[in-house]
């Protein structure tokens, strides 16, 4: 029995001349949440549809619980959750009939679950959903989420546009019952504060491939920050090696740099004509930052 929800192999889905999810190979574990970050056009979006069934592999494959994406079965399909940003819902009916429905349909309807995080939110049963804020939209479709008991669920930018109180619930809520059911969550979102704080795995994805794929303490080890004075020599980006960014600053050069030796990466300054070396610490926020702009922030 694979210890993998999910697995691709090769896949690849292009439209037109575009290439969205190129030769992806990923797998992503049972359990825990896993999130997914990238720039706008990386893939996330176009992956999510071709996991769901909903597009087609231009080539290669990918498998959810085992089974092949394109050719999910009722019941693989009944054990993946999935809630969007726009959190799309019955607008005409009320929130304890929403619920009475999603019993019907769900036969591991879990009520606890469901009463325990719709407690998060301030969300009157009887209130038609068209009169819910966009916080209480995102804590309802969460809460039933959870409550269909999904083996895996995806949540696809699920507290965009939500204000600081809405969101600090969302993610109370969600960090609460990663540990109250056995959901693999995969998280996508551009907010790394939030990944910073709810992921226990970190995957990127840049113009559709694989960059990265490991807790988010092994992915900021990659990365370093220095301050150097060449004391005025000319430097050029293609000199210094693993190069993410470089910036002038009084006369400065602040560089983020990825997979070096510290030692060696002093050394390296040092033999360029560097006099003044420091490094500086890196968070999770400016070392994902600079991995995925790296193109936009070095020099031509």
């Amino acid at each position: 029995m694979s210890n993998n929800c999910i697995e691709t192999y090769q896949l690849t889905k292009q439209y037109g001349n575009k290439t969205a999810v190129n030769q992806l190979n990923l797998t992503i574990k049972k359990g825990g949440i896993h999130a997914i970050v990238g720039s706008n056009g990386a893939g996330k979006s176009t992956l999510f549809r071709l996991l769901l069934g909903v597009a087609t592999p231009t080539s290669g494959y990918a498998k959810v619980l085992g089974q092949d994406s394109q050719k999910l079965s009722a019941d693989i399909r009944g054990k993946v959750g999935y809630v969007n940003e726009e959190h799309t819902l019955p607008n005409w009916m009320a929130v304890e009939k929403v619920v009475a429905m999603q019993k019907h349909f769900y036969a591991k309807w879990n009520e606890s679950i469901y009463q325990k995080v719709i407690g998060f939110f301030d969300v009157d049963p009887k209130q038609c959903v068209s009169g819910l804020s966009r916080g209480e939209r995102a804590g309802f479709n969460l809460s039933m989420a959870l409550a269909q008991s999904p083996e895996i669920l995806i949540l696809d930018e699920p507290t965009l546009g939500l204000d600081v109180v809405a969101k600090q619930s969302f993610l109370e809520a969600l960090m609460f019952t990663e540990t109250e059911n056995e959901s693999t969550i995969i998280y996508c979102s551009h907010q790394m504060e939030e990944v910073e704080r709810v992921a226990d795995n970190l995957i990127i994805l840049e113009k559709g491939r694989l960059t990265n794929n490991s807790i988010p303490d092994d992915f900021v080890e990659r990365i370093s920050s220095w301050i150097v004075d060449f004391n005025e020599i000319n430097i050029e980006p293609s000199q210094i090696q693993g190069l993410l960014s470089m910036k002038k600053i009084d006369g400065q050069c602040h560089l983020m740099v990825a997979d070096q030796t510290p030692d060696t990466f002093r050394n390296h300054l040092t033999a360029l004509g560097a006099e003044s070396i420091h490094s500086i610490g890196v968070n999770l926020n400016s070392a994902v930052n600079a991995f995925l702009s790296k193109n936009h922030n070095v020099p031509s």
